[in-house]
């Protein structure tokens, strides 16, 4: 038997989005009286149906969690969201328990039989080109919503690239065998010390759910002068042009990002999951590296290649950046 577990943060909430296939969510209020009377039932279809990493019920009170209530737009109560990989597969409004045990028992088979990517790959290329990790079930890359023509990014060294190769297709050349490698400065250095500020404007509304990020650690050849790979990272989302360096250090993130050694996957990318609640519905994208991992005496920071992994919406209309939501949901 598993009781539904009380969502206490949205940070716990995103947590159990990437840990479970699928996630069955009650969002409930204690003083509504439907809200009560369908509790034993969900109870039950938890304990029947819950199955590690496959099926996981919760409960969210929509008093106390105004964030994750507002990304999923719920008016009703209870309304039930089902969520397979993170995205919504259904939505069941009011106590119905039939409606309820038929879309809930309707998931149980494909989330058993449904194989799950791992999200640490060694690198492959699809349709959107080549890719340091796999793809996150459920998700595609949307880089390509990029409008790369507007991206502004601060302190680096124009005489290696510029900020458009960041988002090349192709497989960065530093993994390629022989003079390709030799011959091919394609990728991203910090100029005067190891902080970067990349601002990336998007050609449409985007849902963020894991962002990639490649960055080639220096070989056995290489002196201990070698760029870093970035280490400290901010990311902020709608924010209508870049910010400056004392700005980005001072003001509070969308999600702070710690990486270590055991982030980075055999082709050097790390595989970042968001906090998916916080990247819903953005125009916009500003990543602050603030310092590298240190493990040299280098100063300059090293991205070979970024990769957005979500949603794309409805286009917007190009030049113009509007600010959603207030700055609690950011």
């Amino acid at each position: 038997m598993s009781n539904p577990i009380d969502i206490t943060s949205a940070t716990q909430f995103d947590q159990l989005l990437n840990s479970s296939r699928t996630v069955v969510a009650n969002f409930y209020s204690e003083s509504n009286g439907p809200s009560s009377q369908i509790a034993p039932i969900y109870d039950q279809l938890s304990g029947a149906i819950s199955r590690k990493n496959l099926i996981t019920f919760v409960k969210i009170n929509t008093q106390t969690q105004k964030d994750i209530t507002s990304a999923y737009n719920i008016t009703t109560l209870p309304t039930f969201v089902i969520l397979r990989n993170g995205k919504v597969a259904d939505k069941i409004q009011g106590a119905n328990p039939v409606k309820l045990s038929a879309a809930i028992k309707k998931l149980v088979t494909e989330a058993e039989n449904a194989g799950e990517s791992s999200g640490t790959g060694t690198g492959s290329s699809g349709p959107d080109g080549w890719r340091g990790a796999d793809l996150p079930r459920g998700y595609s890359d949307v880089t390509d919503q990029i409008e790369s023509r507007r991206c502004e990014l601060l302190n680096y060294d124009s005489q290696i690239s510029d900020v458009k190769v960041l988002f090349e297709k192709k497989q960065p050349a530093a993994l390629s065998p022989g003079k390709a490698a030799a011959v091919a400065n394609d990728w991203i250095e910090s100029d005067t010390d190891e902080q970067l500020l990349l601002f990336m404007p998007f050609m449409s509304m985007v849902k963020l759910h894991t962002i990639q990020i490649t960055s080639l650690p220096p070989s056995a050849d290489d002196d201990d002068e070698a760029p870093m790979r970035p280490k400290l990272i901010k990311l902020f989302t709608n924010k209508p042009h870049n910010l400056g360096f004392d700005e980005a250090e001072d003001m509070t993130a969308t999600q702070t990002i710690e990486l270590t050694e055991k982030d980075w996957n055999a082709v050097g990318t790390a595989n970042i999951p968001l906090r998916f609640v916080k990247f819903q519905n953005i125009n916009s994208l500003v990543l602050f590296v603030m310092n590298g991992d240190g493990s040299n005496d280098s100063e300059k920071v090293r991205i070979d290649r970024i990769r957005l992994i979500g949603e794309a919406g409805a286009k917007r209309e190009m030049g113009k950046l509007e600010k959603i939501g207030d700055e609690a949901g950011e």
